[in-house]
């Protein structure tokens, strides 16, 4: 783990990744929020509180290139501070909305919301040498693990015993609490070979946003899809055999062995491809349909644990080694929209899967799902190998999206 030891004792990457950790933790229980305050606080649906939680992840995927234009543009803090004000407005008058203006200000929040992934896989790229990235970016998707395991539990938890208004407010409270804590700890976005000259310039779109980045852009569209499919069906699964309070260990084993994954990942002296890793992890996702008990399904999905942080640690990588420095925001950007959206569509497939069949097929559509992705990503990164120019830092690196072929 000295790796991982270098990049913690990089200047400024601990606070980081910790106040990170903070609003990402809010951040991926506020759809949980918002659903608990519309199905006890309003007494209505399920379909009314999802209608409600599909408006903000809408505004989150469509807002990411344009926050991080705007950061390229005018830089971090001041992109912070205009997105803070309004995720006060929005989490304070949440209680107080009717439900169809309800719908309209998720999304407006969810369009204005703070960037902190984005931001911060942006700083680790600044901060880090190429031979540190990988590490790095593992440490970040660990961090993404933890938020995905401690942030829904705690809202549903607080929900059982306070009221849903207030733990809407302390969700609301810890996203603002976050991105006010990266803009005073302002990390820089530019390596200090990056602030000057042409690496400061901001290039045409087609420059950089050809074959390659479309491919990884793909593969983080596919690994999300995947994800979220994956949440689904282990419900379905229990569900359908009467364990559906097992339910949350078994997330749990799932997430403590993407944890792993991803420490043992960061330690690896070399990277594996990511169209490689979105493939292994769609293939033994496929097999864990086989387990009809909570005990085999933990089993069946260790494997797709360990492979979970490291695929998401390479996509995140490979976007930053193919972005310029001054296009860095709104490739980051991109990134959190495409995830955005396979979270958004991973459902509702791998449902339409398992209403169609059984419980199996949503573990068979979620592995089918990401192995199509890896294919195309794998085509797409061969097409043009050169289509895409790389920042400097990481000249000498391979590209994780590739199979081993030089970088540019």
């Amino acid at each position: 783990m000295t790796t991982l030891r270098q990049v913690l004792a990089v200047p400024g990457m601990t606070p980081l990744l910790g106040i990170s950790l903070l609003a990402r933790t809010a951040i991926t229980a506020d759809g949980v929020a918002l659903t608990m305050y519309v199905l006890v606080a309003l007494d209505m649906s399920y379909a009314a509180a999802g209608i409600v939680v599909s408006a903000l992840t809408a505004g989150v995927a469509l807002g990411g290139p344009l926050l991080g234009r705007m950061i390229d543009r005018r830089g971090l803090r001041t992109v912070l501070l205009t997105t803070l004000v309004p995720q006060i407005v929005f989490w304070l008058t949440v209680p107080v909305l009717p439900y169809i203006i309800l719908v309209g200000a998720a999304f407006a929040a969810g369009l204005l919301m703070v960037p902190v992934q984005s931001t911060t896989r942006q700083a680790i790229t600044a901060m880090t040498t190429a031979g540190q990235r990988r590490a790095a970016f593992a440490l970040e998707s660990v961090a993404g693990e933890l938020s995905y395991m401690v942030g829904p539990a705690v809202v549903i938890l607080c929900a059982a015993t306070a009221s849903p208004s207030v733990v809407a407010w302390g969700v609301g409270a810890a996203i603002v609490a976050g991105g006010a804590g990266i803009a005073l700890l302002n990390p820089p976005l530019r390596a200090k070979d990056e602030a000057d000259g042409e690496a400061a310039a901001r290039p045409r779109r087609r420059e950089w946003l050809g074959a390659r980045m479309v491919a990884v852009l793909t593969m983080g569209f596919g690994v999300a899809m995947l994800l979220s499919g994956v949440d689904l069906a282990i419900v379905a699964t229990l569900q359908e055999v009467g364990q559906l309070s097992w339910a949350s260990v078994v997330v749990a084993v799932f997430g403590v062995t993407s944890v792993v994954g991803g420490l043992v990942y960061g330690a690896l002296p070399r990277p594996m491809p990511t169209w490689l890793l979105l493939g292994l992890l769609g293939l033994v996702t496929v097999p864990a349909g086989l387990a009809h008990d909570w005990r085999w399904l933990c089993a069946a999905l260790i494997g797709a644990g360990l492979l979970t942080a490291p695929t998401l640690s390479t996509v995140a990588d490979a976007v930053s080694r193919l972005t310029p420095a001054g296009v860095r925001g709104e490739a980051a950007g991109l990134h959190s929209s495409a995830a955005s959206a396979g979270f958004a569509l991973g459902s509702p497939i791998v449902g339409a899967a398992i209403d169609a069949s059984v419980p199996a097929a949503g573990f068979a559509a979620a592995g089918l799902t990401g192995l199509l992705a890896a294919l195309v990503g794998s085509l797409l990164s061969r097409r043009s190998p050169a289509a895409a120019p790389s920042p400097p830092s990481s000249s000498q690196e391979v590209e994780p999206c590739d199979a081993g072929a030089p970088a540019p």
